[in-house]
């Protein structure tokens, strides 16, 4: 992608260590960046969720999804893009996005360092708007919701006393347990619905439109591959899915994400190994082969390979922090 006379490549996966220096792209150039669609809460297994983020440095591809996303930031500092918008953020910030509006937040190349002590740290909720019903909708007491849902679409940044406000109640809901936090989501949205420390991120909710081409195609895939993670998914299979020849799927899978089906699939088994590897205390051999990895050593080379480490390595990192 070109800005200006710098160019500058933005990775489906790795983080971007170039310092971004203009604040507007283009259709054209967005389309270069390669929006992965994926759905959020199928893949935590929730149509409401409420996550505490502390990583090294914010690691999201540049993606979209058809759940709406409140995202409160902790710590961290750098440059997000929001559609066909790139800012500033810093700890602080609190942003409510649409459904499927393309995003990445991308942490200053401080961060990146191998010395760094700086932490990426954010409170994001998920939501799928389905999850309330048609009955919800329907009742007039939820006009302004609606509204602002409505409204997400292009984008909004909450400031002034709301944010404060706001900042405070998502540090006690994430607290909360059961259907508390559903109660502290209402309460928010309640807020966010009704206050006028509101400001537009796009001026034209259309970029988000022209980003989203071909994606629902590939969702069934992005489904399918998830909830067969363990199996053998092939080519053939996927392709069926999307009802492409395996030609044309890889061609639009490639465009949409910038890697091929199989690099894909195997970030997506890593990333999923990460997770296990924090979160359980199974051993390693029972990750691999619940993450779909045929062989244990296979397993542990192409986990060398994307992160630095092999598995074991990894785990005693993370246990140690």
């Amino acid at each position: 992608m070109h800005i200006g006379q710098i160019t500058i490549k933005l990775e489906v996966w790795n983080p971007l260590h170039k310092l971004l220096t203009k604040y507007s792209f283009s259709i054209a150039e967005q389309k270069n960046m390669k929006v992965l669609h994926t759905e959020i809460t199928r893949r935590l297994n929730s149509y409401i969720s409420f996550l505490e983020r502390d990583e090294s440095y914010f690691n999201s591809p540049f993606h979209n999804h058809p759940e709406l996303e409140l995202v409160y930031v902790r710590e961290g500092f750098g440059k997000r893009i929001i559609g066909n918008k790139i800012e500033k953020f810093a700890a602080g910030d609190l942003l409510f996005m649409g459904s499927n509006l393309p995003h990445i937040w991308i942490n200053d190349q401080s961060f990146y360092q191998p010395s760094s002590a700086l932490r990426a740290k954010a409170i994001v909720i998920y939501f799928n708007k389905n999850v309330f019903g048609k009955a919800f909708y329907d009742l007039k007491e939820s006009h302004r919701v609606i509204d602002f849902f409505k409204r997400a679409e292009r984008g909004i940044k909450i400031t002034g006393k709301t944010q404060k406000i706001l900042a405070e109640k998502l540090e006690e809901v994430v607290l909360k347990k059961d259907f508390e936090k559903i109660i502290g989501l209402f309460e928010i949205l309640h807020i966010l619905s009704t206050s006028k420390d509101c400001e537009y991120i796009l001026s034209d909710v259309s970029i988000n439109n022209e980003l989203c081409e071909d994606t629902d195609r590939l969702t069934k895939v992005y489904r399918f591959m998830w909830e067969n993670l363990h199996e053998n998914i092939n080519l053939d299979k996927v392709s069926e899915i999307a009802s492409l020849t395996p030609q044309s799927f890889c061609r639009l899978f490639k465009k949409r994400t910038g890697m091929s089906f199989l690099e894909y699939l195997t970030r997506v088994r890593i990333d999923q190994s990460c997770k296990m590897l924090i979160e359980t205390d199974k051993t390693i051999a029972e990750i691999a082969y619940r993450c779909g990895f045929k062989t244990v050593p296979n397993f542990n080379k192409l986990f060398r390979q994307i992160n630095g480490k092999n598995p074991k390595a990894f785990r005693m990192d993370v246990s140690l922090k």
